[in-house]
Formats: structure tokens, C-alpha cells, sequence
């Protein structure tokens, strides 16, 4: 049935409105991290002279080389940590019979449910007893620990969609559940393993408090923590602020266009099945 076109003029303009909504605070950003430094910028405004040493400044000052590997570490050990874990975690909720399986799911959507800020000030003092403050543990496992309620949830709705028939062919054939699972279920939920992949990276990536309050070495926090350094007690350098958050925003919007589209296929699947 094809639109008519009213329809196709209005899903336009809003696609339009959208598309300028998104795209209106990275503009602005860029036009404040081209000004001169110590300039205040108010709105949208663009220079005749672009001062494009200022990313330079920002990552000198901020001293982001450091705070980048640890990042980079961060996201290799937390990632792949997650998606394993939920992913078995997820096939196990679906497909197993698990003692206490309903009580124990219920358990990750209530902590689906918990406000992150609640969370920070018992991590610190549970991180303290354990030692770890200002170490690299310090921070990977509670982003682990943090991101699995929500990949448990993710999974187990993935491999609940999967094809029935698909796993009864596999018994017949003589496949375990371990063999079902590696052989059948993760080459068809590659989509939302790599939705969780992304999602659990920006997280990561973009984690901020955590890194100022678990870290007290300035130099081990994370490159979102590298803001602080443009924050001073008595003012801040809105421009250097504004490159800084360019600098620290790239590598995420640079993940999310490589592999776009098996996060729009798994949210598709999910919107088409469930």
C-alpha cells in the first residue's frame, strides 16, 4: 500500500527535525572548540580564524595519551568479559533449567531498576576493603559487574526468539547444549552480541564517575575522567573543555558507524519478533 504524500511530506520534515535535533549539540561543540582560548562562546558561531591548535592544547593539557591506553585497556578487559558472560548467562535463562531461574532473573531486573548514583558511594567503601582503590581493578569490575544486569536481560530475549526448530534439529543430531550453543545460537545472535558489544562500550568508554572516585591518581583514570583537567577551581576553559569532549567522543561515534548495522539489525529483530 503505497503513502500518500502528505504522509511522505510530514515523515520528512520530522526526519528532518530529527536529523537537526542530533546533530545541533555536536555543531555547537565543534563551533565552541575552534575559538580563541579564554573566550566564553554563547550559541553557534563560527570564526574567520579556526583555532585548530586547540585540540592539540586539549590533549596536551589534559595529558590524554595515558588516560587513552587505559581506556583502550578498560574496554578490552570489560567487553568481552560482559559479552561472554551474558551471552551464557542469557542462553542459560532461556533455554536451561536452572534452580531458582524466575527468583534469580528477577534479581537482574531489579538491578536494572537501582539509579547508578546510589550505587557509587558503597563501591567505593567495598572497593576500599578490598584494596583495589587506584587500581585498574578498581574500575573494571564494577563496570562488569554493572553492565551485566542489562546483557543478561538482552541475551536471554535474543536466544528466547531463537527458531525451536533449529535447536530440536541440533538434539537430534546429537548436539549438547554447549554444542548448540557455539554451533547454532551465537552465529544468529551475532546482531545483538554486537548491540551489546557497542552498548557496553560506550558505557565503558564514556565513564566518568566512577573513574574520578574509585582513581585517585589522575593519571590512571579514563579518557571521559581527562575532563576534570579542564575544570579549575575559580573558572573553567569552556573551548579547551569543548575540543577535549570532541577528543574523548570520536573513537565511540567512529565504533558506532563501523558496526551500525548490526545494532539497527538487532533492534529491528527485536521490534519484528517481540
Amino acid at each position: 500500500m503505497g503513502q500518500s504524500k502528505s504522509t511522505k511530506v510530514i515523515g520528512g520534515i520530522m526526519l528532518a527535525l530529527t536529523i537537526v535535533f542530533c546533530i545541533m549539540p555536536f555543531v555547537s561543540m565543534f563551533s565552541a572548540a575552534i575559538q580563541p582560548q579564554g573566550s566564553t562562546p554563547e550559541g553557534i558561531q563560527f570564526t574567520a580564524h579556526p583555532q585548530w591548535h586547540n585540540f592539540v592544547d586539549a590533549w596536551k593539557m589534559a595529558n590524554i595519551t595515558p588516560l587513552l591506553l587505559n581506556s583502550m585497556l578498560l574496554v578490552v578487559v570489560v567487553v568481552p568479559s560482559v559479552v561472554i558472560l551474558c551471552s551464557l548467562g542469557g542462553y542459560a535463562f532461556a533455554h536451561l533449567s536452572v534452580p531458582c531461574k524466575g527468583l534469580i532473573y528477577f534479581l537482574f531486573l531489579i538491578g536494572l531498576t537501582i539509579p547508578f548514583e546510589t550505587l557509587v558511594t558503597p563501591l567505593y567503601y567495598e572497593i576500599s576493603d578490598m584494596g583495589l582503590l587506584n587500581t585498574r581493578l578498581a574500575l573494571m569490575l564494577p563496570l562488569i559487574g554493572l553492565n551485566i544486569p542489562f546483557g543478561i536481560v538482552w541475551m536471554r530475549s535474543c536466544f528466547e526468539q531463537m527458531p525451536r526448530d533449529l535447536i530440536e534439529a541440533a538434539s537430534i543430531d546429537g548436539a549438547g547444549h554447549f554444542r548448540t550453543f557455539v554451533s547454532v545460537q551465537l552465529p544468529l545472535a551475532l546482531p545483538a552480541l554486537s548491540s551489546l558489544g557497542i552498548l557496553t562500550f560506550l558505557a565503558t568508554w564514556n565513564q566518568f564517575l566512577l573513574a574520578v572516585v574509585l582513581e585517585d591518581d589522575p593519571n590512571k583514570r579514563t579518557m571521559a575522567g581527562a575532563l576534570q583537567s579542564f575544570v579549575g577551581q575559580y573558572q573553567t576553559d569552556v573551548v579547551l573543555l569543548n575540543a577535549g569532549a570532541l577528543l574523548i567522543m570520536a573513537p565511540t561515534m567512529i565504533l558506532f558507524i563501523i558496526l551500525q548495522r548490526y545494532f539497527i539489525r538487532a533492534m529491528l529483530a527485536g521490534s519484528v519478533k517481540g
